[in-house]
């Protein structure tokens, strides 16, 4: 009796690609997003969601990629142990596999997290106005940052000697998480993570990737060479995208503020990650005189930083940085990469360089830092 064909699956690709192509273009109201994916179905998932895969000690993330090179592998060995007449037919069925398994992750991607994307920018709850952010209101911010990283450093320096692990900084950090989030009218819904660490590790040293957040998993992952000082703000940004803030500047913005809300460490390490981005956006002159003002230990932090981005491989950096700029693009972040230093026109334009909490769209002025 003749052995029965595989079926390729055309019926089944061709309805997840349509599918995962109708969700990626359909345009979408970030109102209507905001009100139920955002607020209702993200809010009601993530602290679950989250909570199933921090009792997981290792990365599913990593589970997952074994898990998809290992299938990926047996469609190839199937395709090659396959007769001669029948190859051709089998790598079709393999690819047709293929583009059904991408559809169905990016369509679970968007339904996870991915959609957050889409919601109203943070500047539509937060006191915020573009009129605040002026080269005299940056400089002066950096002044500020200056001042910070002076008066912090060794306080900080102290205190990160008893943050040991990642779990103990979780401890200390994840109170100023739900405050952070209080300061933004919520009232602390996101689950604080658990940070682990990947068999991606050493691409995201060659990559200078300091973080993410697995869409799928709603877990965080951290960079293990990450220095202790940049630890906490790395962290609290990345529990900003869990709170569902997928944009950059954002994540960064919450993690600014969730640095502001705790202890020297953390307030340290905020001020050393908004420095840099500070940095970028002053006359050269200017920043030849904040330099100058920063006495010897922020000065060797900023150099043990340096020290340790100068260990990433350019052509990997190069990829991986293009390759993220294209996705946030196609996720409707129109800057791409760039959006990072936006950070400093969120907490310049709402006040939060001199104050802890943002004012409310409600509200007439940003409280005052405690």
């Amino acid at each position: 009796m003749k052995a029965k064909r595989p079926s390729i699956g055309w019926g089944r690709a061709v309805a997840a690609l349509s599918l995962a192509a109708t969700a990626a273009l359909a345009p979408m109201s970030p109102s209507w997003v905001e009100r139920w994916y955002s607020d209702r179905w993200y809010r009601g998932i993530q602290p679950i969601v989250t909570g199933l895969s921090s009792l997981v000690p290792m990365a599913l993330l990593d589970i997952w990629i074994v898990a998809a090179v290992a299938a990926i592998g047996w469609w190839g060995w199937r395709v090659m142990r396959a007769p001669r007449a029948e190859r051709g037919r089998q790598g079709l069925a393999a690819v047709v596999r293929l583009v059904s398994l991408a559809s169905a992750i990016y369509l679970a991607f968007l339904l996870v997290w991915g959609l957050n994307y889409r919601r109203l920018p943070i500047t539509s709850t937060i006191d915020f106005t573009s009129a605040r952010v002026s080269d005299e209101a940056v400089e002066a911010a950096a002044n500020r940052a200056v001042e910070a990283l002076n008066q912090l450093h060794g306080s900080a320096h102290a205190e990160l000697a008893g943050f040991t692990t990642l779990a103990t900084l979780r401890v200390s950090l994840a109170p100023a998480f739900a405050e952070a989030q209080r300061a933004l009218g919520r009232d602390g819904f996101a689950r604080a993570g658990r940070p682990k660490t990947s068999l991606l590790s050493p691409f995201f040293r060659w990559a200078t990737i300091d973080g993410m957040v697995n869409p799928l998993g709603l877990e965080v992952i951290v960079n293990p060479d990450l220095l202790p000082v940049e630890r906490p703000f790395v962290l609290a940004h990345e529990w900003g995208h869990l709170a569902g803030w997928a944009r950059e500047s954002e994540a960064s913005f919450i993690g600014w503020l969730t640095c502001r809300a705790s202890g020297s460490s953390a307030q340290y390490s905020g001020w050393l990650s908004l420095y840099w981005h500070l940095r970028r956006d002053v006359a050269r002159g200017t920043l030849t005189r904040l330099d100058r003002r920063l006495e010897n230990g922020p000065r060797r932090d900023l150099a043990a930083i340096a020290a340790r981005l100068s260990h990433g491989q350019p052509l990997v950096q190069r990829a991986s940085w293009q390759t993220y700029d294209q996705f946030l693009k196609a996720n409707r972040v129109p800057s791409g990469i760039k959006s990072y230093d936006e950070v400093v026109s969120l907490v310049v334009g709402s006040g939060t360089d001199v104050s802890a909490r943002p004012g409310l769209k409600s509200q007439e002025s940003p409280k005052p830092y405690r």
